[in-house]
């Protein structure tokens, strides 16, 4: 049995409330395309589901997010009212954040119900797969887009993944080097 998912500290959550949703998803955006540049093979992977549009539903966060793949967009909502959609993915932002990273097996993480999925299904495994193969690091795509912030961002992101136990950048398992 794996050890439960880190909570998003209270804090955190409070700070996200008041964040304007139109920078946050020009943000969101700039960051999904430098993701679908930098991992072409992650849209391809998704064949006929890179159109769809996933609602990605961190519950622990005041706002819903909509990814279209194929646009390399992403957008911030408010739950009040939430876009059309394909398929949605609930769950924690620890453990979308542990599913990115490899720190947790996503076909665990739904079993168990810490994401639940609702809509199509099958476009929710490709995502999920894409995401898999791509290899992504959040903490290395947000340097890339920071510039010569990169590196104090770098630091900064791993004494706030230390602080708060979420998983920021891509786990190495040691059975994955054997």
């Amino acid at each position: 049995m794996t050890a439960p998912l880190p909570q998003l500290p209270r804090p955190l959550q409070l700070a996200a409330l008041p964040l304007p949703l139109p920078p946050l998803s020009l943000f969101l955006s700039a960051l999904t395309r430098r993701m679908a540049k930098a991992h072409p093979a992650m849209t391809r992977r998704l064949g006929d589901y890179a159109g769809h549009r996933f609602l990605i539903d961190p519950i622990d966060l005041p706002w819903l997010l909509l990814l279209h793949p194929e646009a390399a967009v992403m957008t911030a909502h408010r739950r009040a009212r939430p876009p059309a959609h394909d398929a949605r993915i609930a769950g924690p932002i620890s453990a979308f954040l542990a599913m990115m990273h490899g720190a947790e097996d996503g076909d665990a993480l739904f079993f168990s119900r810490d994401l639940t999925v609702e809509g199509d299904t099958a476009a929710v495994l490709a995502l999920r797969n894409a995401i898999d193969d791509a290899e992504l690091d959040l903490a290395e795509e947000l340097a890339a887009l920071s510039g010569p912030l990169a590196l104090p961002l770098r630091r900064a992101l791993t004494g706030a993944e230390r602080a708060t136990g979420l998983t920021l950048h891509r786990i190495t398992r040691l059975d994955d080097l054997a």
